[in-house]
């Protein structure tokens, strides 16, 4: 046992993909440069042992940033486009509605104006709001425009998609704009009128997602996943080249284990997480899903030293990856609350078990994440390589025939968003895939 834990510990295979794919620079999803990190995430794959190493192409609506401003009394703000903002320009009174809770969106007027929102939420509050739920009330309250304000500070503006998965294209131009843009907004030009413009080539495009397996032919098997994809404003290095070099990292440590695996385990890098799941969503919709006994995702992994363990509801799952944070002293969080927003989520929606796996950075929201600032310095190699031997190890044990985790009926699932008042939220972003 103490043989894999050390070469795992001083592999090099997962880093060194990991810089390898934040060098490409520009990894958006239909992008030259995400197909270049899907060729390298084979080609990794293949190099650690990992049998049939290929990549499965698929059509996305493509979307390419072109110039965007925002203009208060004649004086250009920073900002940038969110990605799949539909081209247009607006002049129109600026309303700041604060955190953009539903019940700030009921209180204000914003039929024809431009509407400021805040990327966090209070203490207070409940749960997080994504920020495509805070666009979609904006155009349910019949804004024209958003400003999506970053609460980090650091002259950050932050990116992220809009759109559905019925109507890829938003419906009113989206912006990000920094905390400090935005503090300037709100206080010296709430209820006067603003210019947001955005330019953007919208096209057909192409994506991919790559695969690869270890372990015996069965029927069944186990997924360890990662995302490809990154925004193209930064090197994409926390969210998401970490775990895609986590996945390379794990089939690394199992082909020397691949004697122990019960059941077939399925390596995928997925393409286009960060417009939608549209990757994973393309594969959860070409197998059939009796056949996935368990995923592991990894989208978030190594900045921080502890883990945290999302089992979506899956007591199982909870229990094993207690076990084994326990059986490696490795400081854990297990957190009950169903998280929709990776790539897990197109099979745990439909019961099948899932980990959403990231790690514990002390950040409200995502940091760091979908700014200019997710760069390749603010990760740890020591964080690599311990939870590399976590997840290792916990993905052995999924495919271990002595562990067995039940799939749950989709309705069970949809309980769940509901008790954890995310439903709501999902039904306005077109996410909620259940008959009402």
């Amino acid at each position: 046992m103490t043989a894999w834990i050390a070469e795992t510990y001083t592999s090099d295979a997962g880093w060194s993909l990991l810089e390898d794919l934040v060098d490409i620079g520009n990894r958006m999803a239909g992008s030259e440069g995400e197909r270049e990190g899907a060729e390298l995430t084979r080609d990794a794959l293949e190099a650690v042992g990992a049998r049939n190493a290929r990549i499965e192409a698929f059509d996305i609506q493509g979307w390419t940033r072109g110039s965007s401003t925002v203009e208060a009394d004649g004086i250009e703000q920073d900002c940038i486009a969110l990605p799949r903002s539909p081209s247009g320009t607006v002049t129109a009174e600026l309303v700041d509605v604060g955190y953009g809770r539903p019940e700030d969106f009921a209180n204000a007027d914003l039929d024809g104006k431009v509407a400021m929102a805040r990327s966090d939420v209070p203490d207070s509050f409940d749960r997080y709001i994504h920020r495509r739920e805070k666009y979609y009330h904006a155009v349910e309250a019949g804004a024209a425009a958003f400003l999506y304000r970053n609460h980090v500070e650091g002259c950050l503006p932050p990116t992220g998609s809009v759109g559905t998965p019925a109507d890829p294209i938003g419906d009113v131009p989206a912006l990000g704009i920094s905390s400090e843009v935005g503090s300037r907004l709100a206080r010296r030009f709430d209820g006067t009128a603003v210019t947001v413009a955005v330019e953007a080539d919208i096209h057909d495009a192409t994506s991919q997602n790559v695969h690869a397996e270890l372990g015996p032919d069965t029927d069944e098997r186990v997924l360890v996943t990662s995302h490809v994809d990154a925004h193209d404003i930064a090197e994409g290095a926390m969210d998401n080249a970490a775990g895609t070099a986590m996945v390379v990292e794990i089939a690394r440590a199992l082909a020397t284990r691949d004697d122990e695996l019960d059941t077939r385990v399925e390596f995928v890098a997925f393409g286009s997480e960060e417009i939608g799941l549209v990757g994973s969503s393309v594969d959860a919709e070409r197998r059939d899903h009796d056949t996935v006994k368990a995923i592991l995702n990894s989208d978030g992994v190594t900045r921080g030293r502890n883990l945290a363990v999302y089992p979506n509801g899956f007591d199982e799952l909870a229990d094993l990856a207690e076990d084994v944070c326990e059986q490696f002293s490795h400081p854990a969080s297990v957190d009950p609350t169903p998280q929709p927003h990776s790539d897990h989520w197109p099979y745990v929606q439909w019961g099948v078990p899932g980990y959403m796996m990231m790690s514990e950075t002390g950040d409200s929201g995502r940091g760091w994440g979908h700014t200019f600032a997710d760069t390749f310095e603010k990760l740890d190699r020591r964080n690599h390589r311990e939870q590399a031997i976590i997840l290792t190890e916990l993905a052995v044990s999924l495919a271990d025939d002595g562990f067995a985790v039940g799939h749950r009926e989709s309705s069970s699932i949809a309980d769940d968003l509901e008790d954890a008042n995310l439903a709501e939220g999902m039904k306005i972003i077109g996410d909620w895939p259940y008959d009402a």
